[in-house]
């Protein structure tokens, strides 16, 4: 997945505790993301540009948010790195990668 692969190992050999923006950070080891995920992001971005290959002109499209942006915290990244994760972090999670 590009860079993922480079950044979050390199990271955490340095044990820089690090948080990103978005989630497949998390699941390929990052210790916790918060944002949208690269999957979703590209399903919109697709829209769009099938909308100005069929005539629409890019002035008059939405301006879209996100439609799920989501908390993901990998606990074996936290134990690999001596990072203690409060509980008050752990509930509000989607998602808790053992």
């Amino acid at each position: 997945m590009g860079e993922v692969d480079r950044i979050v190992p390199l990271a955490n050999q340095h044990k820089v505790p690090s948080i990103y923006g978005f989630s497949e950070f998390a699941e390929a080891g990052g210790l916790m993301s918060y944002g949208v995920s690269y999957r979703g992001y590209y399903k919109r971005v697709a829209r769009y540009v099938d909308a100005v290959r069929k005539g629409t002109k890019p002035a008059v499209l939405p301006v879209e948010q996100p439609a799920r942006i989501a908390l993901v915290i990998n606990l074996a990244t936290a134990r690999e790195l001596s990072v203690s994760i409060p509980q008050q972090l752990l509930v509000p999670a989607d998602r808790v990668i053992e």
